[in-house]
């Protein structure tokens, strides 16, 4: 998953609203959001080489997301980051203790951006760690946007992304798909550089990416309150 924007509201009637774009390669093979038949409790994507998923929510009214940190120079870890998420959606451990449960061991993975949160009476708790900051962050109501950095890093696509949520965030899942679907690349003199060389920057800037081999698999808009059970709609591309 390569870009989430997403709004906790003050309001425990309004919740969690989340759009995000899941990029991967075209041939790794992914079975589209459903109930997993082997944890009925989950309803998420699922990446059938990690066995875990990048996105998912449960009956238990809680939320999950993964992304990479992009470097392209550091080692690889033991474990998958799909297992960050699935993880957190069958556990009971209340967010803290997860997270830093993770946090011990952050080594065994490679570099990873993680949100989790459960829907209360009282509203949405959350929170978000990244093992290239070693820190965790509650997050309380507001919009956060996140890519292959850390949380909120202003690249070109997640300013855009944030932008373009502000506006259309009051409207339905069809405003947010289409947001989804923005396919503007960034100027040469807003991009990153992490390591990949300016023209793999330039591939990698817009919120929905495509290339001969590599691109954005699927969409999905996540509704988190409390009125309604949790709602994830996905969209898959590739």
């Amino acid at each position: 998953m390569c870009l989430i924007v997403f709004e906790i509201s003050e309001d425990p009637a309004r919740g969690l609203l989340l759009a995000a774009n899941r990029d991967e390669f075209y041939d790794r093979p992914t079975l589209a959001a459903a109930a997993w038949e082997d944890a009925p409790a989950i309803f998420a994507g699922r990446d059938l080489v990690g066995g875990g998923t990048w996105l998912g929510v449960s009956q238990s009214r809680r939320f999950a997301a993964v992304t990479n940190y992009r470097d392209p120079k550091a080692a690889k870890g033991s474990r998958s980051r799909g297992e960050l998420v699935s993880g957190f959606l069958s556990s009971e451990v209340p967010i803290g203790e997860y997270l830093e449960g993770i946090a011990g061991a952050a080594s065994e993975f490679s570099g990873f951006n993680l949100i989790v949160g459960e829907s209360h009476t009282a509203g949405i708790e959350a929170a978000y760690f990244s093992n290239r900051e070693g820190r965790v962050r509650r997050l309380g109501p507001g919009v956060y946007g996140l890519s292959n950095h850390l949380l909120d890093t202003p690249w070109p696509k997640v300013r855009r992304a944030k932008d373009l949520f502000l506006a259309v965030a009051a409207e339905d899942d069809e405003a947010l798909f289409e947001l989804l679907s923005d396919r503007t690349f960034a100027s040469d003199d807003e991009l990153p550089d992490t390591g990949i060389g300016l023209e793999r920057e330039r591939m990698l800037s817009p919120i929905f990416i495509e290339t001969p081999i590599y691109g954005t698999r699927c969409s999905t808009v996540v509704r988190l309150n409390t009125e309604s059970p949790p709602r994830l709609v996905e969209r898959v591309h590739v």
